[in-house]
């Protein structure tokens, strides 16, 4: 199944311009589910119908979701509390009833990836639209799974639950129960769940629309949102122009303002795939108006990003890892190697990622922003690198 994930900055359209897109691939032929993670029925709007907590058929080929993060997290610590039933008991803890939780910060971000990942592993659709929060927040979900799941593994090292022979005996030793046993069971299943979200984002499959209004300001969030994707290995396949005013106008501010915005697409075209969308000169209602956007097409799976290494041990005696990070600026650029990871900072967004397998015998030898790649320079290690007979 293709997933398109679509954001852009607060009060972008991006909802709209979500709901077009599914639209027009459902007129298509395409089973097409669109999921949003929007509080508010923005996308209900939109579409002409109400949308809610179950997924709901709109159109032959297309359903709509909108999940509800108070219950899927009533429903998480139900079933916490469940498996926890030794521990709270040993502890003389006093359960919570379900109608007394409310979510959390954070659950409602958990909840979301859970849909995602039951909407994305579901046969039923060809095509699943994801109607992403405004990007800050957005980029935010999207490191989620990759960064708990990176917690888990430093607070719950699989290869402790060597030990969990023992567990029986000493809890016989100490008489109380042992809670090592449910503890490593549920790190697992989280693992498994996150897992499956984060193979959502890398698929090959999965493509980006951003969403953004030609001008300033739009070009700023654009700027700073594709770094943010790039930094999670991700590409904006295709960036939205939305809310286009006509070229033709007699009215002088209008026109001063549909130039700026020619402008912005303009500038844009030399390093995005930019489809323009017109200001209909209303909010968009119902899939009469939403037909009238003329919202991107589908296209093919998109190439996928990739953070090749490059051997030039023969020519300049190095290693050279090859990460693209449009928009970056060197001043904004930080690196630090922390044992077999390496912690890239650009601007405002930061990322640990795990080095490839040769690049662990290696040491850093320098690194240089050009073209808008960043390529990190790795000397072998003479203690650690195979030595050549």
């Amino acid at each position: 199944m293709r997933t398109i994930l679509i954001t852009g900055p607060g009060g972008s359209g991006r909802t709209t311009v979500a709901a077009a897109t599914a639209l027009r691939a459902a007129a298509g032929g395409s089973s097409t589910l669109v999921l949003s993670a929007d509080r508010a029925d923005t996308l209900g709007a939109a579409l002409g119908a109400p949308t809610g907590p179950a997924p709901t058929r709109i159109l032959p080929d297309l359903t709509a979701w909108r999940p509800d993060p108070a219950e899927g997290f009533r429903e998480d610590l139900t079933a916490f509390q469940t498996r926890a039933k030794n521990v709270l008991d040993l502890l003389g803890a006093s359960r919570l009833d379900a109608e007394e939780v409310t979510p959390l910060p954070g659950a409602e971000e958990l909840s979301f990836l859970r849909a995602l990942r039951d909407a994305a592993l579901s046969e039923r659709y060809d095509l699943l639209v994801v109607d992403l929060p405004a990007t800050p927040r957005a980029l935010g979900l999207l490191a989620l799974p990759e960064e708990l799941r990176r917690y888990l593994r430093r607070l719950l090292p699989p290869e402790r639950q060597a030990a969990r022979a023992l567990r029986p005996v000493l809890g016989r030793l100490a008489g109380v129960p042992m809670p090592a046993d449910w503890l490593y069971e549920t790190a697992a299943r989280w693992d498994v769940e996150l897992a499956a979200v984060e193979s959502v984002v890398a698929d090959r499959a999965t493509s980006v629309h951003m969403v953004a209004e030609p001008g300033p300001a739009g070009a700023d969030a654009v700027r700073t949102a594709a770094l943010g994707l790039a930094l999670r290995g991700l590409r904006t396949e295709t960036l939205v122009g939305n809310r286009v005013l006509p070229e033709t106008t007699t009215d002088t501010w209008l026109a001063a303002l549909a130039a700026q915005q020619r402008k912005a697409l303009d500038d844009w075209r030399e390093s995005y795939d930019v489809h323009p969308v017109a200001h209909l000169g209303r909010d968009p209602h119902g899939a009469a108006d939403l037909t009238r956007l003329a919202a991107p097409p589908v296209n093919p799976a998109p190439t996928p990003v990739e953070w090749p290494v490059t051997d030039r041990i023969a020519a300049d005696g190095v290693l050279v890892w090859h990460i693209p990070l449009p928009g970056a600026i060197r001043d904004e650029l930080d690196l630090v190697r922390r044992g077999d990871e390496l912690v890239i900072t650009v601007g405002p967004f930061r990322r640990i990622v795990p080095l490839p397998s040769a690049l662990r015998r290696c040491t850093v030898a320098g690194a240089a922003l050009r073209d808008d790649e960043l390529r990190i320079r790795f000397a072998p290690d003479p203690d650690l690198w195979p030595r050549a007979k």
